[in-house]
């Protein structure tokens, strides 16, 4: 039995490496493999890409009784800028692992559009071993495989979405270095474990009543109510939801109804076929779903304050890095959106937003992207009258 697992995990090992050839990020030349022959040959893996956890993380998950080659699930949050890894346990179900504090992401909330908007994609990815990238410019990389196919059936692309390390992004989730070598590593030893790929969940924020309630003026708040039904199967269970799409919207652990004989087949932009959900996960659902409905109604009827809503911000980061990297800090903050009572993108003419934003020819914005800025016009930014609540 030892000889065969060391066996099967030495081909692993061997698959593994052959599946890792370089993935281009934002802006890798991808000059890897020029020539036909060079392309049959397994790339050399640099040593950050085989680096053993950490001592301190083996005995982290020796404490949690998570086996070092159990499946991985992976939640990133943008408003709090946390990501989290999940491991499966001895028992079958996703417990934390980590959280790791997200150096800089970019865009703003919400999902992304289209190629070169700058946005972090929000929704439910798949990631192989083939979207492993050790040779990164930003260290080491993982595509987290947008768009999907809700992403095209909405019409929405974009290539080369990541979550890699060098702290900078430009619609990716970017760690340190130090950060992304752990995340690597946990992801390698999945699956090295057997398993074809891990889930990836991209989230606005935790989908708490609260934070809903603050941002219910927000355009995304439909879309991200769907989101919130595959995040409450799995907080309820701790188990991976099964994602399916059906037309143009997510649909979470599907089963076909007991005797139909009606074709179970998805379409993304095609009409849902029938289906049932599983009552063992229904059920938990379904009870935390209500309570969070109740909650979020009486936030509403207490007129809690809401979130104000701007447009063509840059992102942010974790309130841990602000020191270590001030050359850094969001946009919003450098120049004072985040400070509401004093909206000062609307006393910028429309040359100096332009500057502010990188919407001149050497700012890097696609000219089709723009919108067309009358002089003393201001952007779709709804203020409130009071200022945005700190978190």
């Amino acid at each position: 039995m030892i000889r065969a697992r060391v066996l099967r995990a030495l081909v692993l090992t061997a698959a593994f490496a052959a599946a890792l050839m370089p993935v281009t990020c934002l802006g890798q030349d991808g000059k890897q493999s020029p020539t036909t022959e060079t392309k049959k040959l397994p790339p050399k893996l640099p040593a950050k890409a085989m680096k053993k956890l950490p001592p301190e993380l083996l005995a982290l998950l020796q404490e949690k009784k998570m086996p070092i080659h159990s499946p991985i699930l992976v939640r990133v949050f943008k408003e709090e800028a946390e990501l989290e890894v999940w491991k499966q346990d001895t028992g079958g179900r996703f417990q934390i692992l980590k959280i790791y504090p997200i150096c800089r992401w970019s865009g703003d909330l919400g999902p992304k559009y289209w190629e070169g908007d700058g946005q972090t994609p929000e929704g439910f990815y798949r990631v192989t071993p083939e979207q492993m990238n050790p040779h990164s410019n930003y260290y080491l990389a993982i595509n987290i495989g947008y768009p999907n196919s809700f992403d095209r059936a909405n019409k929405r692309d974009g290539s080369l979405l990541m979550i890699h390390g060098d702290c900078r992004s430009v619609g990716c989730y970017a760690m340190t270095d130090e950060q992304i070598s752990e995340i690597y590593s946990l992801v390698r030893d999945s699956f090295l474990g057997g398993r074809p790929s891990f889930q990836v969940q991209t989230y606005p924020f935790r989908l708490t009543p609260a934070n809903l309630a603050r941002h219910r003026n927000n355009r995304n708040l439909a879309f991200w109510k769907m989101l919130k039904i595959g995040n409450d199967h799995f907080e309820a269970t701790h188990l991976e939801p099964k994602v399916d799409v059906c037309n143009r919207h997510y649909v979470f652990d599907a089963q076909r109804p007991p005797n139909s004989s009606k074709p179970f087949v998805f379409s993304p932009a095609g009409k849902c076929p029938a289906f049932v959900v599983d009552p063992k996960i229904a059920r938990p659902a379904l009870e935390k779903q209500r309570a969070d409905e109740l909650e979020y109604a009486q936030l509403l009827k207490d007129n809690v304050p809401a979130a104000p809503v701007y447009s063509e911000l840059d992102g942010g980061m974790n309130e841990v890095f602000l020191a270590r990297f001030p050359d850094r800090v969001m946009l919003s903050k450098k120049i004072g959106l985040d400070l509401a009572q004093h909206p000062v993108e609307l006393l910028m003419a429309a040359h100096q937003r332009m500057l502010a934003f990188g919407w001149t020819e050497d700012g890097g914005r696609h000219a089709s992207h723009l919108p067309e800025l009358q002089a003393g016009e201001a952007p779709d930014i709804a203020v409130p009258a009071v200022a945005a609540p700190t978190r």
